[in-house]
């Protein structure tokens, strides 16, 4: 791992293990900030009805999958899941659009982009391979190789049909001499 990433995951990840610790352990504000969201979510997603106990998992999710990149252990899933909890987090809790007073709509603002800048930074975290090629790319490079090796196999297996009709020939003529 280089440098910049032991130093960087941390830092990402900071946020997310203290916010997320917070909402597990005192959920009720954020709760009653969620619940609007959560109401019109839940029944779709067959998520139980009790925002706090969404808030509480969430929060248990953010501070689990924080500690998990910083630490540099999956730190592509952990990203992920980040980036997944990151989103409700953000549109419960800064709608700036429903803000009436100009202060309090310019801090929700602030800090509905904060939350975009982290969730960009946690989507470039989920899809940093670390300079090592992707499973994408793995498979297509397994698919090529799989394919090289059908295309050497039918050659060789002509190749060697043919060497094989040629030698009947050879020794059906060297019979034919021979009874001759």
């Amino acid at each position: 791992m280089t440098l910049v990433r032991k130093v960087a995951r941390p830092l990402l990840a900071a946020m997310f293990v203290k916010g997320g610790y917070d909402a597990f352990k005192t959920p009720g504000g954020r709760a009653a900030k969620a619940a609007p969201l959560l109401e019109r979510v839940a029944g779709p997603l067959g998520l139980p009805k009790d925002p706090e106990l969404l808030v509480r998992a969430n929060g248990l999710a953010m501070a689990g999958s924080g500690v998990l990149l910083a630490l540099g252990r999956f730190p592509r899933a952990a990203a992920t899941v980040l980036a997944v909890t990151l989103v409700p987090t953000t549109l419960a809790g800064h709608p700036f659009w429903e803000e009436t007073d100009p202060a309090a709509r310019k801090q929700q603002q602030t800090h509905f982009l904060k939350n975009l800048s982290m969730l960009g930074g946690v989507l470039l975290a989920a899809v940093d391979t670390e300079g090592k090629p992707g499973l994408v790319y793995r498979a297509g490079m397994a698919t090529d190789a799989a394919g090289r090796a059908a295309r050497t196999g039918r050659r060789q297996a002509r190749h060697l049909a043919r060497t094989a009709r040629r030698e009947a020939r050879i020794a059906a003529l060297q019979a034919k001499d021979a009874v001759s």
